[in-house]
């Protein structure tokens, strides 16, 4: 059994091809069962555990799992919030293939659906990325949309200035115009892409900030209880997610509107398996507003250790 590690994962892919391999197990015959998702009460707040399985049913068969652990309060002390790993084994005989770096491989593979998301929603001269959250995640989703539209210019926001300009000088190498901000409202209502990767249980991003032909982006909540856009980012939307049966049942920017009406299930445009598979158009014009709202799913963890297995095999 190989053990793959962050820095063997960050030599072996690159967002263009795990795009791609995204968008082919979207259309694939691939078992993905709802995640499991517990809560685990904390001193502070409360942690959770994510299991994640899925297996391949035609073509080269494999079977995989991811076991996450998100702990908010661990920034604290200077931790990631998330820890995980993957195994990837066999699906002809079950023998273990890989361990893979979980947290790394999460980032990855999480930055590429909402590229992939936005192959299809943000309008194609999009240039103008606003990143909200500097997290371990922000560098992955700059990087993946860059890959995707045309990005020349980056604007950073969040609550801790000092770790968005962190963020930055890291971007910085990479030849884009980065600019760090502490007025949200105004950078959002320049922005082409808002993407969010935050934590907040409360919304960061209100829909009259939104600018037409603008594709909003959310990324971080993954709980019922959290959002990051208000009500009238729903209303004013075309609104698209990564999985109905995921988004409806465990994203908060998704479940609490439903829930009070804002919204109904008929509002849900499309998921990532119809947009894939042409079932259902993405943008439609230059001047709607699209949002896209990802959970994750297994599907996309087994595509990365597919892609990250047959590198090591080539």
């Amino acid at each position: 059994m190989r053990i793959v590690t962050a820095d063997d994962l960050d030599a072996l892919l690159n967002y263009g091809a795990l795009v791609d391999a995204l968008a082919d197990a979207f259309r694939a015959d691939i078992e993905v069962p709802v995640r499991h998702h517990h809560t685990i009460a904390q001193p502070g707040a409360d942690a959770t555990l994510l299991l994640m399985p899925a297996w391949t049913l035609a073509g080269q068969r494999y079977i995989g799992c991811k076991v996450v652990t998100v702990f908010p309060d661990n920034a604290k002390s200077g931790k990631p919030s998330v820890y995980g790993q993957y195994m990837l084994l066999s699906g002809e005989t079950g023998e273990p293939l890989a361990l893979i770096d979980g947290r790394v491989l999460t980032a990855w593979r999480t930055a590429a659906a909402s590229a992939l998301a936005a192959r299809y929603l943000a309008r194609e001269d999009a240039a103008h990325l606003v990143m909200v959250g500097a997290g371990a995640l922000a560098p992955h989703l700059v990087r993946a949309h860059a890959a995707v539209r045309p990005i020349k210019r980056v604007t950073l926001w969040n609550r801790t200035q000092s770790r968005a300009v962190a963020l930055g000088f890291g971007l910085a190498v990479a030849g884009l115009e980065i600019d760090v901000t502490d007025n949200l409202q105004e950078a959002v209502r320049e922005g082409d892409i808002v993407s969010c990767a935050t934590l907040s249980a409360n919304p960061l991003i209100h829909g009259k900030w939104l600018k037409k032909g603008s594709h909003l982006d959310l990324v971080g909540g993954f709980t019922p209880k959290m959002r990051e856009a208000d009500d009238d980012a729903l209303r004013r939307a075309r609104i698209f997610v990564d999985t109905r049966a995921g988004a409806t049942r465990e994203a908060g920017d998704i479940t609490d509107p439903l829930k009070r009406r804002v919204i109904r299930k008929a509002d849900i445009q499309a998921d990532l398996f119809e947009l894939c598979r042409g079932a259902a158009k993405g943008r439609k014009t230059r001047s709607e507003i699209t949002l896209f709202k990802s959970v994750g799913t297994a599907i996309e963890d087994l595509a990365a250790a597919m892609l990250v297995w047959k590198r090591l095999a080539g």
